[in-house]
């Protein structure tokens, strides 16, 4: 550890740049934490079970051991000033003996409730905020008396693991076979499971709200989000929504923050209705890929805005600096973007500036997301029709 934590004895120090922040796990968010962290002058170790891990890549030293080893989490704790973690699905013992031996400021109480759905929608509740009906099922029955009530369609998933539409099963006819299927495809009998009532709603959007030790909070202008086969396809920011809306859906992720005590970044999933309502959908106590658009559409990237809020700096400004349309890259699009990239091309609007992120996966596999391309622009709805005609997103995937 470095002589840039200052006041060590605090529970909550002050990490200073020239100290070694660590993160667990080594993908993509983590590796754009660590060039925003370069930029701020940290160092950076990381623990994932990959090689070559996106993160590994840019971090001062990598650790290659799986995440439930606690001798090379030790070894983490021992090399760092401050541990983050870059995704929910983190071993929850590891976070907590990390949390025991070293300085973890987001704690392991945060993941506890985030990496259970049931626990999230009550902790969300429990603050305030509206989440859609849903019920706990524990057998058939159960799960017949819930769609009975909530009508169809509704939507199945497992408590734990799921991401990108994994886990999740919706029920369309509520007859007893789809929902034997339903049941058996999730797990249910070994496996918990929920079921939420379907939210007709008109948009989603997500707010990332960052909080620091000390009680700052700021949230980040509200992006709305388009996902094809469940995976987020692009994320369009300013939000098409009233002002109003968009000031409720901040103060709601800012409530949530609060309540959960939360460090560091959370992103909050909402569904806007045709009324005007906001239900929240998920959480993700991390850097968030509907917040890439941060990275040079605001004053303060949700990086620089995560590690500014561990390491118990003052938060930076989140002011929108121009419009912004964030598209995915998946596997499948690696190529047209290389191809893309070799020559100018004439069909892309002017004024539209596109800025290119890859990931340095080594494998691009389909649906597999690779990168983002960030569109500052003047007009949404020009860099919006140039996705819808690019080469590179396909008919299907225009969302």
């Amino acid at each position: 550890m470095t002589a840039a934590v200052q006041n060590k004895t605090e529970s909550h120090p002050t990490i200073l740049p020239g100290s070694t922040i660590g993160v667990l796990g080594g993908g993509q968010l983590g590796r754009m934490l660590a060039i925003a962290g370069r930029n701020m002058g940290y160092r950076f170790v990381t623990l994932d079970p990959g090689a070559d891990s996106p993160c590994g890549q840019v971090a001062d030293k990598q650790i290659v051991a799986a995440f439930d080893d606690v001798a090379a989490a030790r070894q983490l704790a021992e090399l760092s000033d401050v541990i983050t973690y870059e995704f929910e699905n983190v071993n929850a013992e590891v976070a907590k003996l990390l949390q025991e031996e070293s300085y973890v400021p987001q704690g392991s109480r945060l993941l506890y409730t985030t990496q259970h759905r049931l626990r999230e929608k009550r902790a969300i509740e429990a603050a305030g905020a509206p989440v859609a009906p849903y019920a706990e099922i524990r057998d058939l029955e159960g799960l017949r008396e819930a769609v009975s009530r909530f009508g169809t369609p509704c939507v199945l998933k497992t408590c734990m693991g799921g991401y990108d539409g994994k886990g999740q099963f919706v029920i369309r006819r509520g007859d007893e076979a789809e929902l034997a299927e339903a049941f058996a495809a999730l797990g249910g009998g070994s496996a918990e499971l929920v079921l939420e009532q379907f939210i007709r709603f008109e948009r989603e959007l997500s707010v990332i709200a960052a909080r620091s030790p000390r009680g700052e909070t700021r949230a980040f202008p509200p992006a709305e989000n388009v996902h094809v086969d469940n995976i987020l396809h692009l994320s369009i920011v300013p939000a098409r929504a009233g002002a109003d809306v968009l000031k409720r859906a901040e103060e709601l992720a800012v409530r949530i923050a609060e309540s959960l005590d939360a460090v560091g970044l959370i992103a909050v999933e909402m569904f806007l209705t045709a009324e005007g309502e906001l239900y929240v959908n998920e959480l993700a106590p991390r850097p968030h890929n509907s917040g890439h658009y941060t990275m040079e559409a605001c004053e303060t990237s949700q990086f620089e805005q995560h590690l500014r809020a561990i390491c118990n700096l003052p938060l930076g400004p989140v002011g929108l600096l121009t419009q912004v349309v964030m598209v995915n890259v998946l596997g499948q699009h690696v190529q047209p973007v290389l191809d893309w990239l070799r020559e100018d091309d004439p069909s892309l609007p002017e004024g539209v500036v596109p800025k290119v992120h890859l990931y340095g996966k080594a494998e691009a596999k389909a649906q597999r997301k690779m990168g983002h391309i960030n569109l500052l622009t003047a007009d949404t709805e020009q860099a919006l029709e140039w996705v819808r005609r690019s080469p590179i997103w396909r008919d299907r995937e225009r969302g």
